[in-house]
């Protein structure tokens, strides 16, 4: 009696075993339809509870500004932009762009001189009767005084501070080649020019006076970007012709152009810039107008077109 009973506790066991295999067999199989996503197939099957959706952060400043920054390295982000973002982007300029050696000029600005009178000019260049323009006269971003381009008598910017770093850059140079050079006269107000006129015209008289030393308002170191230069314990050459044949002399005027100075007023050109040669001034009008007027061996009126 106990052997039969035995017997059906085994049965039962049996049939347990192989259900429960057929059941867990049937269970993977249909996990590896679901690509053995568990908790899909649990969901199929009514078990277990549901996931919440894990949330996309946004995408923060830093990132942005890192797209702007390297754009070659955000192609596929940078095509997924938005209209609306790409017209709203704004770019901030340089300190470069910030200081400029001269406010640029509008495009349609041209070189004009105030009432100025239907006349020629005199024998010293000037337009008798013009009267002081009320803003200074720039073309292609370049700041022009001449006998023709007035400045106001108001215009008082003071020395460039670039036209100073440039000209600091060149002499530490210029000491490397043995030659100690100083800008004696850069920034003359307008006030100071009419001292310094009157005394030379009652020197030598208006006509002379007229060749070498310019006429209040019409003076380029009104605009702080000349610069006289002479070199240390030497100063009997400056503002001296004779400055040109030293060697300090020939080497300014061989190497001016690369620091952004041009010679003013070159031998031979009295006719178009309206003043004798004067081997030490030097003009601040930045690279790379310095570099062609050197190379082209041309006055700063021919490089503007307006001699």
């Amino acid at each position: 009696m106990k052997r039969k009973s035995n017997n059906k506790t085994n049965k039962a066991l049996t049939i347990t075993l192989l259900t429960s295999s057929i059941v867990m067999t049937a269970l993977v199989v249909w996990i590896g339809l679901n690509g053995w996503d568990v908790t899909k197939t649990l969901k199929q099957v009514g078990i277990g509870t549901e996931v919440e959706p894990q949330e996309t952060p946004l995408e923060t400043p830093d990132a942005v500004e890192e797209q702007e920054k390297d754009p070659e390295e955000n192609d596929v982000t940078n095509e997924t932009e938005t209209k609306d973002q790409k017209d709203t982007e704004t770019t901030t300029p340089t300190k470069e762009q910030q200081k400029p050696v001269t406010p640029a000029p509008k495009e349609e600005d041209k070189a004009q001189v105030t009432n100025k009178p239907p006349v020629n000019k005199n024998k010293s260049g000037y337009i008798e009767g013009q009267e002081l323009p009320k803003e200074p006269t720039y073309i292609n971003g370049i700041l022009l005084a001449n006998k023709q381009y007035p400045l106001p008598s108001t215009f008082a910017p003071g020395e460039n501070t670039e036209a100073r770093d440039a000209f600091d850059e060149m002499a530490a140079e210029a000491k490397l080649s043995g030659f100690n050079i100083t800008a004696f006269s850069t920034y003359r107000s307008y006030e100071y020019q009419v001292s310094l006129y009157d005394r030379y015209a009652k020197k030598d008289g208006v006509e002379a006076a007229d060749r070498y030393s310019a006429r209040p308002g019409y003076s380029e170191h009104q605009t702080g970007l000349a610069f006289d230069i002479g070199e240390v314990n030497y100063e009997k050459h400056w503002a001296s012709s004779s400055f040109g044949d030293t060697e300090a002399g020939k080497w300014v005027a061989a190497n001016a152009h690369r620091y952004g100075f041009i010679l003013r007023y070159p031998e031979g050109k009295e006719a178009i810039t309206g003043y004798m040669h004067e081997s030490w001034h030097f003009r601040y009008v930045g690279k790379p107008a310095s570099e062609e007027i050197f190379k082209r061996n041309i006055t700063l009126e021919e490089y503007l077109g307006v001699q």
